[in-house]
């Protein structure tokens, strides 16, 4: 057994490893790019299939839920064909499914083409993510992280605006066809430059050991989550016994999947990780950073949208000044990770997020220049590549290395189901907060209000030189009164939602300080599990 070991242990990639990393992020981007580029095409895609704007949101959802259940099971795909094998039949997968998404002719064919493209994309964030991980030293992984990391949060951040340029200047089939390119140079480049480690032996054996029960519990539960949150909204909640039936069965659906994964001896997904505080910590964390993340990613356009009356391309560019921020401070936070302990970073970061968070509360209004919109994007940038990578890489600080596959799959998994929580929840409490912020200005809309009736006198002898009439003119005034009441109100709700992301970025400072302290660079102290 010397010998065998010996070589795992000098095991080296063949290729220089930033080739492989820069090729297997090339698959990835495309991947997260594809979360996020349909969401402004949807009333296009609706109109020309025939459907309407609700059955056009299954588009995202179908996407989202097949791609949340394989996520897990790229671990297990792994050992049955080899993890280079996995990653190379889900690029083909996703490309091939973008082709038929582009050539769908209803919905329900695209919906389909949506599944299937969504099952192909959900093992290429986590084998990228581990094939970087074996193929760079620990104290060299926070750099090759940070490429992740671009990849990761830049995507998401450009999907909406290019989606919008690539559906207005052509058609929203083109935001399908153009993953097709670059799938067939990500298929070239992987076979090529990656290869699997010796550790890593692909047994077909494995294949009659599928966790059959673990998935359909996965399917039950991400299906119910998803669908929860993407009708929640639209039908009160849990007023609705629609959406009570699918929040328990998501309840009890993830409930059966945690019992079963921790007896079963061949899980699709390895539970039992959790007993590592590290891992458990990071897991937690990175459910919190992809919550903030998304809601964010959301929010700031929103409100450039529909508050400020910007285009999606205007909004998009207010967008790009974030885009070069991360660009820039994603390789220093990588080199900051072989200088500095993964917690101390991970704090560092929340600090900064918690002070850009509070910093949009205080100065977010109506009358905001292009210009400060942009700052404010870029002040929210900042933080992530501290966050993301030093939490991605404390993740596999203290286990095996064999567990790098489940330790990837399940980290993406936990970020994704936090950004799909969040963008919900805080999309919800936009509505609600307007609301609640609409009634208490309305209390001083009131004839013995002289800020009130002042304002409307105003208006009323502006609009009667255009009308020639009181009546009209009042009409008038009053109906500009409640319009900017509205605007304020929802501009209040942002502030609130920015409000409540700051005191979460707060908790996530006190959390950090439980990772355990490993030397930079180097791996944690073994014997973290929790028993």
């Amino acid at each position: 057994m010397a010998g065998p070991e010996a070589t795992s242990d000098q095991w080296k990639p063949r290729v220089n490893p930033w080739l492989i990393a820069a090729t297997v992020a090339l698959a990835a981007f495309m991947e997260v790019l594809d979360t996020s580029i349909a969401n402004v095409a949807l009333p296009h895609i609706a109109g020309n299939l025939g459907a309407s704007e609700d059955q056009g949101t299954w588009v995202l959802t179908s996407y989202l839920v097949s791609n949340a259940i394989v996520l897990p099971a790229g671990a297990w795909a792994s050992s049955v064909i080899g993890r280079k094998n996995f990653f190379l039949s889900c690029i083909t997968l996703f490309t091939i499914a973008s082709f038929m998404c582009g050539l769908a002719p209803s919905l329900p064919i695209l919906l389909l083409a949506r599944v299937i493209q969504g099952i192909g994309g959900g093992g290429l964030q986590p084998m990228a993510q581990a094939i970087m991980a074996d193929s760079f030293e620990p104290k060299k992984r926070g750099q090759a992280f940070a490429l992740y990391g671009l990849v990761a949060v830049l995507a998401p951040s450009i999907g909406p605006t290019l989606g919008g340029w690539i559906t207005d200047n052509y058609s929203w089939r083109w935001i399908f066809y153009i993953n097709i390119p670059v799938g067939i140079l990500a298929f070239i480049l992987v076979t090529r430059f990656v290869d699997d480690p010796p550790w890593l032996k692909p047994d077909r054996a494995n294949l009659r050991k599928l966790d059959y029960i673990g998935l359909s519990l996965l399917t039950l539960a991400m299906g119910g989550l998803q669908i929860a949150l993407d009708k929640g909204e639209e039908n009160a909640w849990f007023a609705s016994n629609f959406i009570r039936f699918f929040a328990a069965m998501f309840v009890f659906g993830m409930a059966g999947l945690i019992y079963w994964e921790w007896n079963s001896k061949a899980p699709i997904m390895n539970i039992k990780l959790f007993k590592y505080k590290n891992f458990a910590i990071c897991a937690l964390l990175m459910a919190l950073v992809g919550g903030v993340l998304n809601a964010s990613t959301v929010l700031q356009p929103q409100f450039m949208q529909q508050l400020l009356g910007y285009t999606a391309t205007i909004a998009g560019m207010a967008l790009t000044g974030g885009g070069i921020a991360l660009v820039v401070v994603m390789p220093l936070a990588g080199i900051a990770t072989g200088k500095f302990a993964a917690r101390n970073l991970a704090a560092i970061g929340f600090i900064f997020f918690a002070g850009a968070f509070w910093w949009n509360s205080i100065t977010l209004n109506l009358g905001l220049s292009f210009g400060y919109n942009a700052f404010l994007r870029v002040i929210l940038m900042i933080p992530i590549p501290f966050c993301f990578i030093s939490i991605t890489n404390a993740a596999y600080v203290g286990l095996p290395r064999e567990a790098s596959n489940q330790v990837s799959g399940i980290i993406n998994f936990v970020r994704n189901v936090g950004g799909s929580i969040f963008i919900a929840l805080t999309g919800a409490e936009v509505t609600n907060r307007s609301l609640f912020h609409q009634a208490q200005l309305q209390n001083h809309m009131q004839p013995g209000s002289m800020g009130y009736m002042s304002a409307l006198n105003g208006l009323i002898g502006l609009f009667k030189g255009t009308t020639g009439n009181t009546a009209d003119a009042t009409g008038l005034a009053q109906a500009s009164i409640y319009q900017q009441l509205q605007q304020q109100a929802a501009a209040m709700a942002y502030q609130d939602i920015f409000r409540l992301l700051c005191y979460m970025s707060i908790v996530m400072i006190g959390l950090a300080f439980l990772l355990s302290k490993n030397k930079p660079g180097e791996g944690a102290p073994a014997g973290e599990a929790v028993h």
